[in-house]
């Protein structure tokens, strides 16, 4: 039995943070120019006092309208900005809703292929019998990280949360096939340097520094190396799409439907360049959300269902890649 995405609801902060906000607080910044490459006007930005897991427990009271939380018999939540070093947002959740006490319940550490490694392991655990409905949690507060003299991460990134029910489908439908990998050697181009046991915060590594571009941040804020990021996903996740499409025998005109991470404008501009892809072959929604890191694909899959863009008897592509650096594709048949 495949496992298949049964529903999904997501929620974003009420702060809408446009991009005239950031022109008035930066006057120099090229708006024109950001706008071309990010595809971003708008960015939901979470309160000082809210979290992720925050914005999760209102996403989970949506999808809780429609689907009843005592069949979930497994939680698993992906997030790189937890309430607490210890224990998990899943334990949370599960207190929260008070969920059965038989339901496992384990956060991992991924971003923006996060949602894909979550489909990965709700799919095995429901193969092999260990659950039948998996609650997928996928949230980020990645403002909270950003320095807001920072133009490459500021403009870019918004916050969210993203909760999916992954259960059993009949029949030949549901999650067909998968590829992940893992690109370890370009760790450093997009990474927190310190705030972990390897490096701890300090008065130190709290200085701010500027960049070659101008961008200013700390050691103790994201650093991204947004043109060698770019260069690794244009590099392999094409390859890896065509790999996954030879195995089953697919060409890609016969894909309804590709649902990429929501990076940027550019990175999927870029990707629909390189394979070839019509325009009603591919889902954007960037421009009113931005990156909204591991929830960028549901909320993307949530908002191409209300477009009539995710229909029954579509073969469905998700693809996603970011920090690690790590990529992964998802073939799925709705």
């Amino acid at each position: 039995m495949n496992a298949a995405i049964k529903a999904i609801e997501y929620y974003l902060p009420d702060k809408i943070v446009t991009n005239q906000d950031l022109n008035d607080e930066f006057p120099d910044w090229d708006f024109n120019k950001i706008e071309k490459k990010t595809g971003v006007l708008e960015r939901h930005i979470s309160a000082t006092d809210e979290t992720a897991f925050d914005l999760s427990v209102r996403a989970c009271e949506k999808i809780f309208k429609e689907y009843e939380k005592d069949s979930i018999d497994g939680i698993i939540y992906c997030t790189q900005s937890p309430d607490y070093i210890m224990p998990s947002n899943s334990f949370l959740l599960q207190r929260h809703f008070s969920l059965d006490e038989r339901a496992f319940a384990f956060d991992f550490n991924h971003a923006c292929t996060g949602y894909i490694y979550g489909l990965m392991m709700a799919n095995s655990f429901i193969k092999s019998g260990v659950a039948s409905n998996i609650l997928l949690v996928t949230a980020d507060t990645y403002s909270k990280y950003i320095n807001n003299k920072d133009r490459s991460t500021r403009v870019l990134f918004g916050d969210g949360a993203a909760a999916s029910v992954i259960e059993g489908a009949p029949g030949n439908s549901g999650i067909l096939d998968m590829e992940i990998a893992t690109y370890g050697k370009g760790y450093d181009n997009f990474m927190i340097p310190a705030g972990g046991a390897r490096l701890p915060k300090s008065s130190e590594t709290s200085v701010e520094l500027m960049d070659h571009a101008g961008n200013v941040r700390s050691l103790n804020e994201i650093s991204m190396n947004g043109f060698a990021v770019w260069s690794f996903i244009n590099s392999r996740v094409p390859d890896q799409i065509r790999s996954l499409l030879k195995r089953n025998n697919l060409q890609l005109s016969e894909i309804d439907q590709v649902i990429f991470h929501q990076a940027s404008l550019m990175t999927i501009e870029s990707l629909v360049k390189i394979l070839g892809l019509k325009k009603e072959q591919f889902f954007v929604n960037i421009e009113k959300i931005g990156n909204t890191v591991s929830a960028s694909i549901p909320i993307a899959i949530r908002d191409a269902m209300d477009a009539a863009r995710w229909v029954k008897g579509q073969k469905i592509l998700l693809s996603g890649f970011g920090v690690g650096l790590s990529y992964g594709t998802v073939l799925i048949q709705i």
